[in-house]
């Protein structure tokens, strides 16, 4: 009788060894994930430029990520800073960590020929926000694992061009931006666009000021006007832009220019005038302050950190799906702060801005962009209410 006791639970032992090894009744493919988000994904964000703390476009970027880290024990997250903003250095950047993290985050339009690397490491997951992957011939590709995003930077332009609108005195406004890539030159065109619908429907008869000298050049070598610094890490020149627009009278600046952006800031900051700046990407109301007041009229929004922390949950649990998306109002990935701490508009102008907003949402309203073949004068919605 203890001889068969034994050999029962010998046998019972080898039926749970048996299940143990074959992973129970779990598919493998969700024994793989789990044991991944159990483990902790291991997150690389490279920048190029300027750093995760720019305040602005990486740093919002970023938030994303801190995000989802906070919420998955485990997880980390490692910035990697490219200096010279070179493509080829971008991608060489890359390439370098690829082996050492399970998702590279890359931000900016010079990473886009991380299609290459990405191709022949489909074992790692990217996130590349700004621009949409390339093959080494340089063509657009859609690949498996990279989720690409691009943003319709425009929509929040309109809105930073109408608040400027309603919130200058002198009825001279400005935007300075970094480089003329696509997002950037999205934002002027916006700018322009919104500052336009207010004076056609608001009667605002507002001035958009453009300095000839930092007028900028788009990838295509074609001139679009306004006010470019040239480089996203260079405040002193910034400074002498927005010094050199307030002396022509412009009082209230919309800055998409990154770190640079600062000096604008600072000009703003330093004027004897009541003038104002409309923060970019991420909410700056915080880098208004100037003793006792804030010269924070309200700042517009490229929601890059919540879709960052969707697409890291994805990931994580085992839904990701990559390709390439153009993100936009219709998924709350554009917009505007108006909450009234962290503004200085009136309620009117909010409702006004709102109900804008929700034309750009429903797609009467579309704002004028670098490659959409509308204009700022001439867009699609201009005559809308």
């Amino acid at each position: 009788m203890k001889k068969k006791l034994v050999a029962l639970l010998a046998c019972v032992a080898m039926v749970a060894t048996m299940l143990a090894a074959c992973g129970g009744s779990q598919p493998a493919g969700n024994n793989a994930s789990a044991g991944k988000a159990e483990a902790g994904l291991k997150i690389a964000i490279v920048t190029s430029l300027t750093g995760v703390d720019d305040g602005s476009f990486h740093q919002e970027s970023y938030s994303g990520i801190q995000a989802f880290i906070k919420d998955h024990a485990g997880a980390t997250v490692t910035p990697v800073q490219e200096t010279t903003g070179d493509t080829t250095a971008c991608v060489q950047a890359v390439q370098d960590i690829v082996a050492d993290y399970d998702v590279i985050v890359c931000d900016g339009f010079q990473f886009a020929g991380i299609g290459t690397v990405a191709a022949d490491n489909t074992d790692k997951k990217f996130i590349l926000v700004d621009s949409y992957p390339s093959d080494a011939e340089g063509n657009e590709v859609a690949l498996d694992n990279v989720y690409a995003m691009q943003f319709k930077e425009q929509e929040s332009g309109f809105l930073a061009g109408m608040a400027a609108a309603f919130g200058t005195q002198t009825k001279k406004v400005a935007v300075v931006n970094g480089i003329a890539f696509p997002s950037n030159v999205n934002y002027q065109y916006g700018f322009m666009s919104g500052v336009n619908y207010a004076n056609k429907h608001y009667d605002t008869g507002v001035e958009i000021v453009e300095l000839p000298s930092y007028a900028g050049t788009d990838v295509t070598g074609a001139n679009v006007g306004g006010n470019y610094v040239g480089n996203f890490s260079d405040p002193a020149t910034g400074k002498v832009i927005g010094d050199a627009l307030i002396k022509e009278g412009v009082d209230v600046i919309f800055v998409a220019a990154g770190e640079s952006g600062n000096g604008v800031i600072t000009a703003v900051k330093e004027s004897a005038a009541d003038d104002y700046f409309i923060g970019c990407d991420t909410d700056q109301y915080n880098d208004g302050v100037n003793g006792d007041k804030n010269v924070t009229l309200t700042s517009v929004l490229k929601v890059m950190g919540m879709n960052n922390t969707k697409v890291l949950n994805s990931i994580a649990d085992g839904s990701f799906k990559g390709g390439n998306y153009l993100l936009g109002a219709d998924t709350d990935s554009t917009g505007y702060v108006s909450a009234s701490d962290r503004c200085q508009l009136s309620a009117d102008v909010i409702e006004k801005l709102d109900k804008a907003y929700a034309l750009i949402k429903d797609g009467t309203i579309v704002p004028a962009a670098n490659f959409n073949g509308l204009t700022p004068d001439n867009f699609t919605g201009i005559d809308a209410e």
